[in-house]
């Protein structure tokens, strides 16, 4: 075993784990489950059957990710998180056949307390402000706050706000890394630094 298991973790029979990851306390991955290297899994993390969790993924404690959930590489998952699978659920009517997908993509960061209604996509490098509720799909770069969640601005690849506006045009250099990012048509895009 090439990760890292704390004695009062539940790891099912037949999980996918890669190398170098931590499970920590209290934590319980399902069989079916599938989590990617270098993952780090924070005290009482539920993770279920149908999950795929890529790699680098930081998830805070006491976050439930729930079957129908991908995280790509590089997601974080912040405290007390929640994601949902089940859009208008009943405790006396079974919907386990309808079950939403959710789709969290490369290095997201969802914050503590936010919720993401399932069947959402949120978008790579996108940025979801603590306590927020996502409930449509969020674009790339995106910074969504409140309830319901709103488009509020805009967040680099360095995890700080971008001085551009939500919609309209314009361009910016990151200061700390040199990318340059590009607005036109209400879609963010980035020109990688060249190394000198």
């Amino acid at each position: 075993m090439d990760y890292t298991v704390h004695p009062s973790a539940i790891v099912d029979d037949g999980a996918e784990i890669g190398a170098g990851s931590r499970i920590w306390h209290f934590v319980h991955v399902c069989a079916q489950a599938r989590i990617g290297a270098g993952c780090s899994l924070g005290q009482n993390v539920f993770v279920g059957n149908d999950v795929t969790i890529g790699d680098n993924v930081k998830i805070q404690n006491n976050v439930s990710v729930y079957d129908g959930v991908t995280l790509e590489d590089d997601v974080f998952c912040g405290p007390s998180m929640v994601f949902t699978n089940v859009y208008n659920p009943r405790s006396a009517i079974s919907r386990k056949d309808e079950y939403r997908p959710t789709l969290v993509r490369k290095g997201a960061t969802i914050g503590a307390n936010a919720t993401i209604i399932c069947g959402s996509t949120v978008g790579a490098h996108a940025f979801i402000a603590a306590g927020a509720v996502v409930r449509n799909d969020v674009p790339d770069f995106a910074l969504i706050g409140g309830v319901p969640g709103k488009q509020i601005g805009w967040m680099s690849l360095y995890g700080e706000r971008i001085p551009l506006p939500v919609e309209g045009k314009g361009t910016w250099t990151c200061p700390n890394l040199g990318d340059r990012y590009t607005l036109k048509d209400g879609v963010l895009s980035v020109s990688k630094r060249k190394p000198n």
